[in-house]
């Protein structure tokens, strides 16, 4: 994904400068969390801080975005997943955006205003209707991260064609119904459906064009970021559990000792399916079908590894990991609904049809 702007827009701090940044707006956000465990909770201290810190209009390569979205989600998982879709929305509009409409995200973006990525349709669907020299929007978007926070999404339409396009209208607050997020975990991250019924949208809010959003390999190759964000939360989970396991008469038993050591080798797992990931989708010399069929088995790795993860520190933990205030309660629940992603079955065999097409290994440099 190009996510350069030029330097007269925005600035570009270093990879390191990011990394550094993002642990600190994460270590807040740790701090905070159990406070804003709550339904339709939003880290909006958290995305202030990340303005202030440059990280809402960084443009930052493959291997420094990896970094700071770990960081992040090593933080809070909720945040994590806000930022991602952010830098989603934002590299987006930099690739199939007209200058004027960079320009305007830019500036938004500036100004600290968050954006997010908002696909999903009810049953539905959310269609765009041509009226006099404009259009107007019907429908609804379920799954909105964000919802009631985001004032500019980027959400997929139809029109009267049939095209698929993107909108980026401009939406009140109030259009929000967070009720419909029941999901035990990610409750800060403000998630619900948005009504946009009736939003005019002017000619210069569509984006690209039909079918821009579905392309390949940046559609599927993109979920390694949501892949980083996870890592992080799996790191912190980690982290948790040796902190248990350091008390007076636990980390010499042998049977926690194995199980800790079981959880390091998921945890890094991950790492390592992550990082060649992003190095895979954003590299500029791979195949597109190669990047996909990568991208997805680190889909599959990283939800496997976390599952495993888990299991291993409730089994540590015991009751307290299930009871709240404990960190590892919020952690862990927050992680095991996030990985749950959407078409798993079907990532693993698009997947592994690309191996067996292969004469060699696949995935060889």
């Amino acid at each position: 994904m190009n996510m350069t702007l030029s330097p007269l827009r925005i600035a570009r701090p270093s990879g390191a400068a990011c990394e550094a940044a993002a642990k600190a707006v994460a270590d807040m956000a740790f701090a905070n969390a159990a406070h804003l465990d709550d339904d339709g909770a939003f880290p909006e201290r958290e995305i202030v801080e990340l303005h202030r810190a440059g990280l809402l209009t960084a443009s930052l390569t493959g291997p420094e975005l990896n970094a700071t979205l770990r960081r992040i989600g090593a933080g809070s998982l909720a945040l994590g997943r806000l930022y991602e879709g952010h830098v989603n929305a934002f590299g987006l509009v930099l690739r199939y955006g007209r200058e004027d409409q960079i320009e305007r995200v830019a500036n938004e973006t500036r100004q600290g205003q968050l954006f997010g990525v908002w696909n999903t349709d009810d049953a539905s669907g959310l269609h765009l209707i041509r009226d006099g020299a404009g259009f107007r929007l019907h429908g609804r978007k379920i799954l909105c991260s964000g919802a009631g926070r985001i004032p500019r999404p980027l959400v997929t339409a139809t029109d009267e064609n049939g095209r698929r396009l993107m909108v980026m209208p401009r939406v009140e607050a109030e259009r929000a119904d967070l009720s419909s997020w029941t999901a035990q975990g990610m409750r800060a991250s403000a998630t619900g459906a948005v009504d946009f019924t009736g939003i005019a949208v002017a000619p210069d809010e569509i984006l690209g064009g039909h079918g821009d959003y579905e392309r390949q390999p940046l559609f599927s190759g993109g979920a390694w970021r949501f892949c980083a964000v996870q890592q992080g939360g799996m790191e912190t989970l980690l982290a948790l559990l040796r902190q248990h396991l350091t008390k007076p008469g636990r980390g010499g038993d042998p049977h926690q000792a194995a199980r800790l050591g079981e959880a390091a080798i998921a945890v890094e797992t991950a790492r390592l399916w992550v990082e060649r990931a992003a190095e895979i989708a954003e590299g500029p010399q791979h195949q597109p079908e190669r990047t996909i069929a990568y991208v997805n088995l680190t889909r599959l790795a990283v939800e496997r590894a976390g599952l495993a993860l888990i299991e291993l520190v409730q089994r540590s933990v015991g009751l307290q990991s299930f009871m709240r205030p404990n960190p590892i309660e919020r952690v862990a629940r927050d992680l095991a609904t996030y990985l749950r992603q959407p078409a798993p079955d079907r990532a693993l065999t698009h997947a592994a049809a690309f191996v067996l097409a292969q004469e060699d290994n696949a995935f060889d440099c």
